[in-house]
């Protein structure tokens, strides 16, 4: 008999949500991977084994132990789209929509990321980091244990660089595991005349002092760009994405938040791990992009909280065989929330997906929509130890509930927090 660091055992549902080495697609998004009085073995922070409990008990032995009785066993969550680092609020934008307001009526008006902008520019490296990792704090407690955290809100060189030290010193010091993705073009600055002069710089001066900062070959590093009407086109956004592709980095983009550019095809032909957003893509594209390896991220609280009825069109997207995943998209404007509970609540009642496609594509999909699917999103042997237990028998209650929190322990490379 084996010993090994520690064993979860009795788990009456042990959701692995396992791929098999791939993202799930179509039919096989509605199998969660149960199973009954499931069991765990975890050696040096990776999964050693997975099956019944009678299975595992009868070939392992632990230092600990943690009896499941009663309780459901999922993936840790994974929230591959989030701008996690920035300062300040918009707190009275909030009050400015609920008065009928747009969006992009009020980044027209001087608010909205450039509100944000002008907050982090000002904000000092330690305060930042400070608050940015108490919202990390909030999203494990809630089940979140792997992160992507985008830049975008310094849109000068020196600003995105603050947020990418950021983002390091918490990938390196935080619980969460964390993947950085540069979003410079995340907007254009009042002090340039216009997108194309921005993306130039973007280009040429910011994207080269980023990559300085980074080693490519020891995490997924990705850019990121804000296709969309107002922001940047569809040919600009391709120079910024390639010119990141050429320098290493993985491929990202928001697309089609509020109006249909094209930005799907033209992601999916440069081989992007994600497209963002997906609001308003006609079907016609969100074929192409079932039938890509590209996985297409739905944003549903961004919707619900700009008090949307229209949302992504998830449901086609499964349908069509395409890579569904989930995000929050925190950040202070559009999606002020640290929950991917809540995000799959949301999506179950407003994009029809059911509890097992919504729990996969927050979990196996979603890691990689961050590259990094062959490491964390399922409980399989050799992936890294990562999982709730939910205060509750059934998984889906989790997604039934909203409003309050079913985790009642997190372990993370198999170390149980308190």
């Amino acid at each position: 008999m084996q010993t090994v660091d520690l064993l979860l055992i009795h788990a009456e549902q042990l959701v692995t949500c396992a791929g098999g080495g791939k993202p799930k697609r179509g039919e096989q998004m509605r199998d969660a991977g149960m199973i009954v009085d499931g069991a765990l073995a975890v050696r040096d922070g990776r999964i050693l084994a997975v099956g019944t409990t009678r299975d595992i008990t009868a070939q392992y032995r632990a230092e600990r132990t943690i009896n499941a009785s009663g309780k459901a066993v999922i993936p840790g969550l994974v929230d591959c789209h989030t701008h996690t680092v920035y300062a300040g609020n918009r707190l009275d934008e909030f009050e400015m929509r609920i008065q009928g307001r747009s969006y992009m009526e009020i980044m027209a008006a001087g608010g909205g990321i450039m509100s944000t902008v002008r907050a982090t520019r000002a904000m000092p490296f330690e305060m930042l980091y400070a608050e940015s990792r108490a919202r990390l704090d909030t999203m494990l407690r809630l089940g979140t244990t792997t992160a992507e955290i985008k830049t975008g809100y310094g849109l000068d060189t020196e600003t995105e660089l603050k947020i990418l030290t950021v983002i390091t010193q918490l990938a390196a010091e935080h619980t969460l595991t964390i993947v950085p993705t540069f979003l410079g073009a995340h907007a254009v600055p009042p002090e340039y005349p216009d997108a194309a002069t921005y993306a130039g710089m973007v280009v040429h001066e910011m994207l080269p002092a980023v990559t300085a900062t980074q080693t490519m070959a020891r995490q997924p590093f990705f850019i990121d760009v804000f296709c969309e009407k107002g922001v940047f086109d569809v040919a600009t956004s391709r120079q910024v994405l390639a010119a990141g592709k050429r320098a290493g980095m993985g491929v990202k983009a928001h697309v089609d938040e509020f109006v249909n550019l094209g930005g799907v095809t033209m992601a999916v032909e440069l081989g992007a791990a994600s497209v963002d957003h997906l609001d308003v893509t006609p079907e016609a594209e969100l074929d192409i992009l079932g039938r890509s390896g590209t996985v297409g991220v739905a944003l549903p609280a961004v919707n619900f909280n700009l008090g949307g009825t229209h949302f992504a069109n998830a449901r086609y997207l499964v349908d069509a065989g395409g890579i569904l995943a989930l995000a929050t998209d925190i950040n202070p404007g559009s999606a002020p929330t640290p929950s991917m509970p809540m995000v799959m609540a949301i999506a179950t009642r407003y994009q029809k997906l059911l509890p097992a496609e919504a729990l996969n594509a927050a979990t196996l999909n979603a890691a990689y929509a961050i590259g990094l699917g062959e490491q964390v999103g399922s409980l399989e042997v050799g992936k890294q130890a990562d999982f709730l237990v939910l205060d509750t028998p059934d998984y889906r209650a989790m997604i039934y509930e909203f409003g309050g929190n079913l985790v009642e322990s997190v372990v993370v490379r198999g170390r149980l927090l308190a």
